[in-house]
């Protein structure tokens, strides 16, 4: 039996940047990740015409130019930026931008409501001011004792209340309070649609709010090359400290003995050894009641799992495009980020019909421009481009069903750019299956790992009692998007999960750790 000090499952971002921390410790580490290569959803390739690259999963990176975790550990990347961080298209031809230039911004939300120039600006200044122990205290392990302190003396009693409100707002009553005109809400309101919630969901406008506010602040970059730069520079971080990825090995069990996690089998019969902790990126399910197995665990965290709620699935379109995007309103023309088919009214019906497990007629676009934003994913004058869209979560489809809605969305696009679809070289499509098939995480073509619903955050994520990475298996993590705090390319699971095992693993007080975190799970799962 092969024998290191952490075994790490899954090789996307957050299982290399856990595997990062523990090498940086001394451990020993390998990293054993189903697929053939490493990256999960941060990865990049040639699908649509040769000399067009496209991000394959995920794309523009807020939370990863501003994550601390990401930050710390001193990645070699080369942050690219498209002139304008967003422009949100109205279906009457009108549009919404935000760019890093303040000016900029201010000048396109006061087209919709004198003053609301003025009440952008206040906005940003007031989220400056707790910005950064804001995103400290969202992406490091809950409670965030330190970050939160730092934050509650900035606000104040009166504002730290007032902030805990806003945390629980609808995106469409949040707008509705800091602005007068359409405008600046959408810019949240599309914002907080990068999540499964719609515009009147609890919790939804603090993801609009954030979202939009980094993009004032640090921009929605892209690394240089494309998102499989920063894959590439975790993996070469981790074998320069001497840990290893182990490729085409899916882990089809975790070994325990007595309680404690030993190591893992893969799919292949190949046993590893862990002396010090195993930690997986792989979602919550997956790991609990496919790998672990209900022996091991609490009858109520089996129960509790039945109630994991998925975030929506995903349709994804990559194009490659002979020349640039012929908007309609030239104000897309220089934003990375284009929100297209739907006004805020329009927001609500597309997600009232994904939430009855309808397809929406008419669908809402998160569409990408990704030569604006990095030249080298294309020929000079022409664009790669991608756009992307949300329908329910199912296990299967129908013959067609992806092909006819495949044909909505490029409707759309064609609705705002006339003549779209004559420049087009060359597309590909992932279906929800295909997300899946391509990185096994993406169950059914949830991007999250988990629905960004109140109810699935902070210590309810991914149920009630497991909001930090600990499990109820001694020196077992949790390091994927379903655990604290939640999906994105931040890094943050994965770094709880290796400070989590690096504290249980202390000679002096990681048995009191255990004994703390034993008893409180005893306590909340009986």
């Amino acid at each position: 039996m092969e024998i290191t000090d952490a075994i790490v499952v899954g090789a996307g971002h957050n299982g290399l940047v856990a595997a990062n921390l523990l090498a940086d410790a001394g451990w020993s580490v390998t990293v054993v990740e189903a697929t053939p290569r490493p990256g999960g959803a941060v990865r990049s390739g040639f699908v649509t015409a040769p000399g067009y690259l496209s991000d394959l999963f995920s794309s523009f990176y807020p939370l990863g130019i501003a994550s601390p975790v990401l930050r710390d550990l001193d990645l070699e990347l080369n942050w690219r930026h498209a002139p304008d961080v967003l422009t949100h298209l109205l279906p009457d031809g009108r549009a919404a931008t935000i760019s890093r230039d303040i000016s900029v911004t201010m000048a396109s939300m006061e087209q919709f409501a004198p003053g609301d120039g003025e009440r952008w600006r206040g906005a940003f200044e007031e989220w400056r001011t707790i910005s950064e122990p804001l995103v400290e205290a969202v992406l490091r392990p809950f409670p965030p004792v330190r970050a939160g302190v730092d934050l509650l003396t900035r606000l104040r009693a009166p504002g730290a209340l007032r902030m805990a409100r806003r945390l629980l707002l609808p995106v469409r009553q949040l707008g509705s309070e800091l602005f007068r005109g359409e405008g600046a809400t959408l810019a949240l309101a599309g914002c907080a649609l990068h999540t499964d919630l719609s515009p009147d969901d609890a919790g939804g406008g603090i993801y609009g709010w954030l979202l939009a506010m980094l993009g004032q602040e640090v921009g929605w970059p892209v690394p240089e090359g494309g998102a499989q730069r920063i894959t590439d520079a975790l993996v070469d971080r981790l074998t320069s400290r001497g840990g290893e990825i182990v490729y085409d090995s899916p882990v089809e069990r975790v070994l325990i003995a007595r309680g404690r996690a030993m190591g893992v089998r893969t799919a292949g019969g190949r046993d590893l050894r862990a002396r010090r902790a195993v930690l997986a990126d792989v979602p919550a399910p997956a790991l609990f009641l496919d790998l672990v197995g209900e022996r091991w665990l609490p009858p109520r965290v089996v129960d509790d799992l039945q109630h994991f709620r998925w975030d929506g699935a995903t349709v994804k379109l990559d194009w490659a495009v002979r020349g640039k995007i012929p908007w309609r309103n030239p104000a897309a023309a220089g934003a990375g980020t284009v929100h297209l088919g739907a006004d805020l009214n329009g927001l609500t019906r597309y997600s009232a019909e994904l939430a009855t497990g309808a397809i929406p007629g008419k669908p809402f676009l998160l569409f990408g421009q990704m030569t604006t934003a990095d030249p080298r994913h294309s020929p000079p004058g022409t664009e790669s481009a991608w756009a992307y869209t949300h329908l329910p979560h199912r296990k299967h489809w129908a013959a067609g069903e992806i092909e006819e809605h495949v044909a909505r969305v490029e409707a759309v696009v064609e609705e705002h750019a006339p003549g779209f679809g004559a420049l087009v070289a060359g597309r590909n499509v992932f279906s929800p299956a295909d997300l899946e098939q391509e990185n096994p995480s993406l169950v059914g073509g949830a991007l999250g790992g988990g629905t960004a619903a109140v109810y699935q955050q902070l210590f309810l994520r991914p149920i009630p009692g497991l909001g930090r990475a600990d499990t109820p298996v001694d020196r077992l993590f949790l390091a994927s998007s379903s655990a604290h705090p939640g999906g994105g390319v931040h890094g943050a699971p994965g770094a709880n999960a290796a400070r989590a095992a690096l504290a249980r693993d202390r000679k002096i007080t990681g048995e009191l750790y255990h004994k703390v975190i034993t008893t409180a799970h005893r306590v909340i799962n009986g």
